[in-house]
């Protein structure tokens, strides 16, 4: 089996018990892993270190008066001061060789604009710009699945808590497990 197969089978894996024991979709902000991340699951996050969270305001019944409202993430994305912050912190813990911190992005494993907590540091990480885990995958790839799942969830042709989890499974594979690519 290709090493690419495998990874994604053991990230689903992981994804699959982390949402069966209520860890992938927790809304509260709890404590930051303080052990090293990994990195050997780029270009995904290592789901022991950053699991995902959800937003309780987000759900089907009010994606009308929250995500699918034009703007509405801006109202509650967190300050630049928050997340450069954590994305150090965090740069550290998964190791990092290049520290630039120009080089990641401060992301929302489950986006904001499918119901990702803002704030939590269970759904921010510090994902590369550039290029890793073998794959041509890169933050600009995940940012167009994230608009396409959107999209999806607000014309009513995938339900919210599926654009989540498939997100949160592996968004490299997100939109072919939806029927979306």
């Amino acid at each position: 089996m290709p090493v690419v197969a495998v990874r994604r089978l053991l990230i689903s894996s992981a994804a699959l018990a982390l949402t069966a024991g209520g860890l992938v979709f927790g809304t509260g902000a709890t404590a930051h892993a303080a052990a090293a991340c990994s990195q050997a699951y780029l270009p995904l996050p290592d789901p022991s270190c950053t699991p995902g969270a959800t937003n309780p305001d987000v759900t089907q019944a009010t994606i009308g008066s929250t995500i699918c409202v034009s703007g509405w993430t801006a109202t509650i994305r967190p300050s630049t001061s928050y997340t450069n912050a954590l994305k150090k912190t965090q740069i550290a813990e998964y190791g990092y060789s290049d520290t630039n911190m120009a080089d990641y992005e401060e992301d929302h494993f489950i986006p904001l604009e499918l119901g990702g907590a803002p704030r939590d540091p269970n759904n921010l990480w510090p994902q590369p710009h550039y290029a890793t885990g073998g794959t041509s995958d890169t933050s600009y790839s995940k940012d167009g699945v994230e608009t396409k799942l959107k999209n999806a969830v607000c014309k009513g042709t995938v339900k919210l808590s599926a654009a989540q989890n498939a997100i949160a499974t592996d968004w490299t594979t997100a939109l072919q497990r939806l029927g979306l690519s």
